[in-house]
């Protein structure tokens, strides 16, 4: 049995060294047409090793070493086409989809196959039954021959221009070493390859519900057999389409296969972020944390000091908010008030997203005397994301909570006493009871978070993993070139399915 599939969307990252002798042939199929993308004629100097003379031969050379990077790291007998276009996706001044791709089609029930009546991507159904199943075919504009492919896959063009994150653009080099503001073209490459080789399901997310076949009959994906929650130790194999999308949702979900399993403790740090606090009125908690691209990395022992929350005024149905802000110039450094800046001095502040950037907010607390800041997120959503931006003159340590937590710790500190805020102590350190990226049993974690993000959701690592790994769902300064432990999981996730 096969079905067409269309493409996911994911956001890009990804790179790896050859590790063994060249194990299977993926090709790069150029569907651009003349002038465009990989065919681009726009002069430019080589860089990082990448020895193209103009805009498009760099782009193609780069996607040819993304290419022997799986070929050196995956086996098959079937040649693996890969048909790969630039085209315009979404974009803004501030965010981009750097690239999307996944399987042309799938296969069940084929010879070999290991579970039956199971969706699998089509490079790994030919893989494992040793013939070419595939008939999803196009054709490039240059060539005019239509070309049987395995994964299809899309590239921003317009990244680094106005409108599209600009002033950024990609890396063309193959030396993993992009300058700032710039997107490693190469890393994009490889997490696009690996979402087509099957680092992703066919299950609908947001429903729940299997893929239908040509014949009628919803099937689950190898992918489901292994995606699991962690509390309940239920496959997704065993749960109901209502359940599922629940499970999409929940920070419980992880991968249980074994050869990632095994690999966890090679590859993930013990410690992960956390705040905890505890007050007369608040037994201890541990809140889960969104951690900074700037400022120091949190550690243990870490800082335990009190919390003193910014007030700038008050919102209806929400209460007292403190911004942290330039009431003149959100975008302007900011300075707190005599009252917030003696109710911060010496302790960890507490203030809400908006209005300004992080930074900026941050940078203020810093100067009235706080050491650490806690930033309460400003809309409904979990896990707390990071907190972007950059100062080099930031100094002390910052994270984020989700609303919810953000007001449970604002409710322990309005118990006041005497006129002044409750003592709510807290403790930004690490958690070493736990793995950054993985459950209490050494299990992945899997990117679930509420609301769903489709494209994104189930089908990658989650974002806690430290050290990044390449499947995470968006691209991370400092990956590597390198998909096996002890750099990375990825390939580990590629055995458990069957590569």
């Amino acid at each position: 049995m096969k079905n067409k599939f269309p493409t996911l969307a994911a956001l890009g990252l990804l790179a790896s060294p050859a590790f063994l002798p060249a194990a299977a042939t993926v090709n790069v199929i150029n569907g651009d047409a003349a002038g465009v993308g990989f065919n681009d004629t726009t002069a430019a100097t080589p860089v990082g090793g990448n020895t193209g003379t103009t805009v498009g031969q760099q782009r193609l050379i780069a996607y040819q070493r993304a290419a022997a990077v799986w070929g050196n790291t995956v086996t098959s007998t079937v040649p693996i086409n890969v048909y790969a276009t630039w085209e315009a996706l979404t974009c803004t001044a501030t965010t981009a989809v750097l690239g999307s791709a996944g399987a042309a089609e799938v296969f069940s029930s084929f010879p070999n196959a290991p579970v039956a009546g199971t969706w699998y991507c089509a490079a790994l159904a030919n893989k494992l039954s040793g013939v070419n199943n595939s008939t999803a075919t196009l054709t490039p504009p240059t060539t005019g021959t239509p070309t049987i492919y395995q994964i299809r896959a899309r590239f921003n063009v317009n990244l680094g221009q106005t409108g599209c994150l600009p002033g950024g653009g990609f890396y063309l080099g193959l030396d993993n070493n992009p300058g700032a503001g710039q997107t490693d073209l190469l890393v994009v490459l490889i997490h696009e390859i690996g979402h087509g080789l099957g680092f992703q399901t066919f299950t609908n997310g947001s429903t729940g519900a299997y893929l239908t076949g040509s014949d009628g009959t919803p099937r689950p994906s190898i992918w489901d057999t292994f995606l699991t929650d962690s509390p309940t130790n239920t496959r997704w194999t065993q749960l109901t389409p209502a359940q599922r999308a629940a499970s999409a949702l929940s920070d419980n979900l992880v991968w249980a296969g074994p050869l990632v399993t095994a690999a966890v403790p090679n590859v993930l740090q013990v410690g992960v972020p956390n705040v905890a606090a505890s007050s007369p009125s608040l037994p201890l908690q541990n809140f889960n944390v969104g951690t900074a691209s700037f400022g120091p990395a949190i550690t243990n022992p870490g800082i335990t000091r009190q919390i003193g929350q910014v007030i700038d005024g008050n919102v209806a149905n929400v209460g007292p908010v403190g911004l942290a802000c330039n009431p003149n110039d959100p975008a302007a450094a900011a300075t707190l008030s005599p009252a917030n800046a003696a109710a911060v001095n010496g302790k960890i502040a507490l203030v809400d997203r908006g209005t300004c950037s992080f930074v900026i907010k941050v940078k203020a607390c810093q100067d009235a005397g706080a050491v650490g800041v806690i930033v309460v997120d400003n809309a409904v959503g979990s896990p707390p994301a990071g907190l972007g931006g950059a100062d080099p003159t930031i100094t002390i340590p910052a994270v984020r909570v989700t609303q919810s937590d953000g007001a449970t710790i604002k409710a322990a500190l309005a118990r006041r006493s005497r006129g002044a805020q409750a003592n709510v102590v807290a403790t930004l350190g690490l958690d070493n009871s736990r793995r950054a990226g993985a459950d209490s049993s050494n299990r992945a974690k899997m990117y679930a978070p509420n609301p769903f993000q489709s494209g994104s959701s189930v089908s990658h690592y989650d974002v806690s993993a430290t050290p990044n790994l390449i499947m995470e769902p968006a691209i991370n300064a400092g990956l590597g070139q390198s998909v096996v432990p002890p750099a990375d999981l990825t390939f580990t996730l590629f055995q458990d399915i069957g590569w």
